[in-house]
């Protein structure tokens, strides 16, 4: 048995209709651009929606831009750590 996957995609993102899995690839994002775009998936998100974001360098001042921006809102999962790909699991925990 096989499980049709279809993907849907437009700059920088990234949906899997079979794990309704949001990616944000903001590797070729222009930078000035990165941080408005993720808030904007971020704040889109209900309580207990993730989305994967996908960095070319640690996104850790963006954890302290979201933490500072939405306190106890936000969780934070490294999936991978470079050193040429970064992966996080954003959560949003809270409204």
């Amino acid at each position: 048995m096989s499980v049709e996957r279809r993907v849907t995609q437009w700059k920088g993102f990234e949906m899997s209709e079979s794990t309704n899995e949001v990616r944000l690839d903001v590797r070729e994002i222009t930078p000035r651009e990165r941080h408005p775009m993720i808030f904007n998936q971020f704040e889109s998100l209900q309580v207990g929606e993730t989305f994967r974001l996908i960095n070319d360098h640690d996104p850790k001042p963006l954890y302290y831009q979201l933490m500072a921006e939405h306190p106890g809102e936000a969780g934070w999962e490294y999936v991978e750590e470079g050193p040429e790909v970064w992966q996080v699991k954003i959560t949003r925990i809270a409204s």
